[in-house]
């Protein structure tokens, strides 16, 4: 059996890439590169947080079109 890693030991693996150790400037990524790859990511759309539709045109992201009510069609 192989003996417990000592936290000296262990090196997180790049939350982007997963190839590369962490380093402490760019926590949690490898380097500035993945760390602006994720944030691209991010403002481009490709992640998002899942939540509950908004029912009123108010609490509606902006720009989002509403949806017609079942009378207007």
């Amino acid at each position: 059996m192989s003996k417990p890693l000592t936290p000296e030991q262990r090196q997180p693996k790049c939350a982007r890439c997963r190839k590369h150790p962490v380093l402490a400037d760019y926590r949690p990524f490898c380097s500035k590169r993945c760390a602006d790859a994720d944030l691209g990511s991010w403002l481009n759309g490709s992640y998002a947080i899942a939540g509950t539709p908004a029912e009123d045109a108010e609490d509606a992201p902006p720009g989002a079109s509403p949806v017609p009510d079942e009378d207007d069609a």
